[in-house]
This record gives structure tokens, C-alpha cells and sequence, in this order.
């Protein structure tokens, strides 16, 4: 007879040992139903694993890609760039926008020289005319390529230094004018963020975004929002299509006070003046007065840099966590 007294002081009289991790029975579905039982048995699972119902619903391309799962795309969209954004420490940007098409001088310069030599063959074509015209025009703004690299340099080199990742430079992705603003910050040695967007043909990014930092939307909603979530300021050198977008969509925002006002800096007042008539809009009544007064025009990498400090300075509210940031850029 066992004595009860005993069992209760040895706990390895009445407890079983834990199971091995490896060295177990294996469970009845750990294989497949064997031919001898039904000849047609492996044949039929391995059609129900190849169906695309059995993939799990994060590997099933098809699926995340139906109309039916747009609003977790969307979630997703929004999340992967967020939490790589909080993982770097990047709590506010410095947005740069501007045209695709314009390259850094030497490029412009190479071009220009070329179709200058394909017209002297070819004088009469009127076609070769017009472009060698806007290959001039390109080359001529080509200087701009070179602010947006100095601006980079002077964001790059704020507050702390280029280890600091608090304010950081935001672009596009692409190339042109968001090129040499993430370059301007590589040169540095300081990080900076591309978001780039799937588009039909293949968006290259450019070489100068921090790897960790190079974002690739879906959704041109998710991307605008990214834009402006950190924004502390939008730096809009001549471009397009795409620059102008970004633009009145931001203007519109701080018009409609759907968000606070942030510095806007048109870098080329020529350029600017010439593609959109505020004055005009004003005169029309389509605009008031003072929404001539969001936006103010820039020439030099200084003059955007220091412009944006004063308005902080100004408004009396710290660029970034409760400090102002020192102009800390090349002399």
C-alpha cells in the first residue's frame, strides 16, 4: 500500500515527465492517407494542397490583390511605411518636390550637346529644333539640381548633426530635383526618405535614399498622406505634372485649415511666376488676399534654409522638440 504522505513529499512520484520535443508519436494527420487504404488518395491531396483556397491568406497573392481585400491593402499600405519611419526615430520631414526631367548639369549639358550635333545634321527637322529648345531650357534649370544638393546638405547637417534623425529630408523617390536633395543629404552622411509608387513602368529609385527609408506605395492616397503627416515644411522647385499636384494639394490644405500651416517655399521665381498667376486668381476673387501669403519664393539653398527658420522663429514654435535648429550648414 502506498503511503500517501510519501507521494505528497516526492512530486516525481505522481507527475509524469514533460514530453520530449522531437521524440513523440506522431499525430494522424502528420501524414498523408497511404495508397494502400485508397489508390487515388495521394492524387487528391495533392490537389487540395495546390489549391489556391489552401494557401494561407497572407501568401495567396490573388486574394490580397481582389477587390474585396482593398481596405486591408490599404491598412497595410499605410503601416509598413509608419512603423519604418517610427523604427529610425523620424519624427518630422522636410518635404522637397520637383520635376523628374531635370538632371544634374553635366547630364543636362551631354544632351543638349547632342542634339545640338544631331540638328547640325539635320537642320531643317523641326522636331530636332523644338527639342534642342527644351534641352536648352532643362540645361538652364539644371541649376536648380545644385540648390536642392546644397539644401540636403544644410537639413542633412541640422540640430545634432547628420546622426540626428529627428528632421530629416522627404521626397519623391525619383529622379531630378528629389535626387539631388537626398544626395545632398548622403553627401552628409545623413538619412533620408524616398516614397516612391508603383506606376505601370517601373520606378527606378534613386541612389541616395537610405535603404531602410525607401518606401514603396500602392496607393497615391497613402503616399500624399506619408508626405504630410511629418511635414514641417514643402520645398517645390520647378516641375510638373506631379510637383504642381503636391503643391495645390497642400496649399489647398492650409487654405481650408484642414491642417496647420507649414512653410511653403517655390524655389525659381521666374519659373513660378510664369506657371501659375496668383496675382490673377486674387484679381478674380477665386482666391483671397491672403492665401497669396501661404507660400513664399526662394532662389538659394540658404535663402530657403534660413526662410524657414525665421518663420518658425516668427510663429514662435520650435522647429523640432523644443529647440530651434542652429543653421549648422557649409560655409
Amino acid at each position: 500500500m502506498t503511503d500517501r504522505s510519501d507521494t505528497a513529499r516526492d512530486p516525481a512520484a505522481s507527475i509524469p515527465s514533460p514530453p520530449g520535443p522531437h521524440h513523440r508519436e506522431p499525430l494522424p494527420w502528420q501524414v498523408p492517407k497511404p495508397p494502400e487504404e485508397d489508390p487515388e488518395a495521394p492524387q487528391r491531396v495533392q490537389q487540395i494542397l495546390a489549391s489556391p483556397s489552401y494557401r494561407p491568406a497572407i501568401a495567396d497573392l490573388a486574394f490580397l490583390n481582389s477587390d474585396e481585400t482593398r481596405p486591408v491593402r490599404l491598412q497595410l499600405d499605410y503601416l509598413k511605411p509608419e512603423l519604418g519611419l517610427r523604427h529610425a526615430g523620424v519624427r518630422h520631414t522636410i518635404v522637397v518636390f520637383g520635376s523628374t526631367r531635370i538632371p544634374e548639369p553635366a547630364a543636362a549639358r551631354r544632351k543638349l550637346a547632342i542634339l545640338r550635333e544631331a540638328l547640325e545634321r539635320r537642320p531643317d527637322n523641326a522636331e530636332l529644333q523644338r527639342r534642342v529648345k527644351v534641352a536648352e531650357r532643362i540645361a538652364a534649370k539644371s541649376k536648380y539640381y545644385d540648390v536642392a544638393r546644397e539644401f540636403g546638405r544644410l537639413v542633412g547637417n541640422a540640430g545634432h548633426g547628420p546622426l540626428d534623425c529627428r528632421l530629416v529630408v522627404m521626397t519623391g523617390g525619383g529622379p531630378g530635383m528629389m535626387e539631388a536633395a537626398n544626395r545632398g543629404a548622403f553627401d552628409v552622411g545623413a538619412k533620408s526618405v524616398g516614397l516612391n509608387i508603383t506606376l505601370p513602368h517601373e520606378q527606378f529609385p534613386n541612389p541616395y535614399i537610405t535603404p531602410e527609408l525607401c518606401f514603396q506605395f500602392h496607393y497615391f492616397a497613402l503616399r500624399k498622406l506619408h508626405f504630410l503627416l511629418r511635414a514641417k515644411a514643402l520645398v517645390v522647385f520647378p516641375g510638373g505634372f506631379g510637383t504642381l499636384d503636391e503643391l495645390f494639394e497642400t496649399l489647398t490644405l492650409i487654405q481650408t485649415r484642414k491642417i496647420k500651416p507649414v512653410p511653403v517655399v517655390l524655389v525659381g521665381e521666374d519659373y513660378w511666376r510664369q506657371v501659375i498667376d496668383f496675382d490673377f486668381l486674387v484679381e478674380e476673387g477665386t482666391i483671397d488676399p491672403e492665401d497669396r501669403e501661404l507660400f513664399w519664393y526662394a532662389e538659394t539653398a540658404r535663402e530657403i534654409w534660413e526662410g524657414i527658420l525665421w518663420w518658425y522663429e516668427s510663429c514662435g514654435e520650435p522647429l523640432i522638440n523644443g529647440e530651434l535648429y542652429p543653421l549648422r550648414g557649409e560655409d
